[in-house]
């Protein structure tokens, strides 16, 4: 059972509340660790439908989309294919429920939280790292769901066609119309994040289930006109059989985890705002294993339908609608996933560096000041040129896992194996050398000192062609590294 203890050096305090906000801030919490979005909530609302709908909108864009429709392209049978997609994404699930109980339960966010295992200074280190790699997927996510945009604009505009082509005006690697639609999302995105956490809320809560509508409507017109007969569900042919299908199986679950692995490190910053565990626990169940795997269905008929109606196979969503005859489908279809991708960007990485950012000075930056150096940030990556083919995809997200695989094994270790479940929360805000959390100048080495070879043995495994079959599987070895090392440094 985790708890939240006092001090035992702490005398009784009033907590401080400021006026129209929801953070508890007590007259000892130092200011350099402290503001009004990092401090412990005073109330906790959200429900399982919050959750379920967090889900709902993580796993409904444009890159869920081709993430999952490029399982079904790896030579597997369907039913391996669903198998593969099942087991990762309740590995998912049950390490989603691990990591959102140190949050929920002490009502602080996943840089806050990390200060109990790093130390109240070293903590900067995992939340500069989510923080980062929270740009980048900022960056791709909005590049994504420009596409939708541009589909719009050439349909209604087809003389901005040459503005398309990168080779005639283009800079950067992206096209002047892309450049446009890249920053119209890029400020759509700013204004939903800028009313803060409730509308953030709100968003998600419509957003998922509208997105289903959808998707079912596109789906269910382009069965009716292939002909259910005329559909492979098998989209690359079947190449592996028996068991040596295995391994390809294993490589698709290891995806399904890397490809979650950014919002599920994260995900405390979501949990703390829970009414109770129970909530997390059944939003999660209905978002992850039901959602996922009917959203994964729903994707790979969508795709297989693609050939023989126009004749190839279409595993992008954007590009399957702007080659309907319909002005209404092409409008209809552009909006949606771009109100998708919005939604993911959002809550994946909007707000992870907003919270990784302000952890780096509290007093000058604040929650929104952190998501808008993320968002300015991801123009300057130039997120085209990072996803523009499946074999960078894939090594995107190796490179990625290899990184939140040790953070997360560290932070579940330190909680579940050190602590036993215990947090004394005013330490988390603290300065003072009689801190819990203090360590050596506010550093704890055990935990830098795991994420040396945690991070750099997957690493490893990621750019040296020789140890490149174990690739796929680079979040699992952070995070069992991470796991196991982190202890053993703790007791020593």
């Amino acid at each position: 059972m985790s708890t939240i203890e006092m001090p035992v050096n702490a005398l009784p305090q009033a907590h401080g509340v400021h006026a129209d906000s929801n953070a508890l801030i007590k007259p000892g919490y130092d200011p350099a660790l402290t503001n009004e979005d990092l401090a412990p909530l005073k109330k906790q609302t959200w429900g399982q439908y919050n959750f379920f709908a967090f889900w709902m909108a993580d796993v409904h864009s444009v890159g869920g989309y081709i993430t999952a429709g490029s399982l079904f392209s790896l030579g597997l049978t369907s039913w391996q294919v669903m198998v593969a997609l099942l087991v990762g994404i309740v590995i998912v699930q049950y390490f989603c429920n691990l990591v959102a109980k140190p949050s929920q339960v002490t009502g602080t966010p996943y840089p806050v939280i990390c200060r109990a295992s790093f130390g109240v200074k070293g903590a900067n280190i995992p939340a500069i790292i989510r923080g980062l790699i929270a740009v980048a997927w900022y960056g791709i996510q909005t590049y994504l769901a420009s596409a939708a945009f541009m589909v719009l604009a050439l349909h209604f505009f087809p003389k901005l066609g040459p503005y398309s082509l990168v080779e005639l005006h283009g800079f950067a690697g992206l096209s002047t119309l892309g450049w446009v639609s890249f920053m119209v999302m890029w400020v759509l995105q700013a204004l939903v994040f800028w009313h803060g956490m409730e509308a953030i809320r709100k968003f998600i809560d419509w957003a998922g289930p509208g997105v289903y509508v959808v998707m079912m409507v596109l789906c269910g017109w382009l069965v009716w006109k292939a002909g259910w007969e005329n559909i492979d569900l098998n989209l690359g042919g079947v190449r592996y059989k028996g068991w040596d299908a295995l391994p390809v199986m294993l490589s698709a679950i290891a995806l399904v985890v890397s490809y979650f692995s950014g919002p599920m490190l994260n995900f405390g910053d979501f949990s703390r705002y829970a009414k109770d565990f129970s909530a997390v626990k059944k939003g999660n169940f209905w978002g992850l294993p039901v959602n996922f795997v009917f959203f994964s269905v729903l994707t790979v008929i969508t795709s297989a339908a693609t050939v023989p109606v126009f004749g190839e196979l279409i595993t992008d969503p954007v590009h399957t609608v702007s080659r309907i005859d319909s002005t209404t489908a092409v409008v209809l279809g552009a909006l949606t996933f771009m109100i998708a991708t919005i939604g993911i960007n959002i809550v994946a990485n909007f707000v992870s560096p907003a919270f990784d950012f302000s952890n780096v000075a509290p007093q000058h930056i604040s929650w929104r000041t952190g998501g808008m150096i993320a968002a300015v940030g991801s123009i300057f990556i130039t997120p085209w040129n990072l996803y523009n083919n499946p074999e960078v995809i894939h090594y995107t997200l190796d490179i990625l896992g290899s990184f939140i695989g040790p953070l997360f094994g560290i932070l579940i270790a330190d909680f579940y194996l050190v602590r036993k479940g215990h947090v004394v929360v005013d330490d988390l805000y603290t300065l003072s050398p009689q801190g819990r959390y203090w360590y050596s100048n506010g550093y704890n080495k055990a935990a830098i000192w795991t994420m040396v070879p945690a991070a750099t043995i997957p690493i490893l495994c990621v750019v040296v062609p020789a140890l490149h079959g174990a690739a796929n599987y680079s979040w699992f070895i952070g995070m069992g590294l991470g796991l196991v090392i982190y202890p053993i440094l703790c007791r020593k």
